[in-house]
């Protein structure tokens, strides 16, 4: 992988609907060319998908919380399912070292909704709460 490559890269981070016309021009290659990376990106593993970046409050979910999780039992998977239960609210799940077994990014359409995750996530799982109230990049 060269520079041309890290810049193709970096474009389709910003807009992965770019024209391949277009983003030869940014990164000084014809179209062509510039498909024929980026079809290598993908054959290599390197480019996995693209995605589309939503704005989740004017899609009604305004709370956006962090859970710490610690897990009661030495069994996970009751945890798990639940969390795959609970997938409109769930963004991602990791499973993290350090302080925790898991780090939970969510969202939810109210404090109401987000009482009501907690309440039977504490049936699988201990957990600390952050919620954010800004993001500054």
């Amino acid at each position: 992988m060269d520079q041309t490559d890290k810049r193709i890269i970096e474009e389709l981070g910003l807009n992965s609907r770019i024209t391949m016309k277009e983003l030869g021009e940014r990164v000084h290659l014809t179209g062509p060319a510039a498909a024929t990376r980026v079809e290598k990106l993908e054959d290599q593993g390197i480019i996995e998908g693209y995605g589309v970046q939503v704005n989740h409050a004017k899609m009604g979910c305004y709370t956006y919380a962090f859970l710490n999780i610690y897990i009661k039992e030495t069994s996970h998977q009751p945890y798990l399912e639940f969390t795959r239960e609970k997938k409109g609210y769930v963004l991602n799940n990791y499973k993290i070292s350090g302080d925790g077994c898991y780090l939970l990014e969510s969202r939810f359409p109210s404090n109401e909704a987000l009482n009501e995750f907690l309440v039977e996530l504490n049936e699988y799982a201990n957990y600390k709460l952050s919620i954010v109230l800004d993001k500054t990049l």
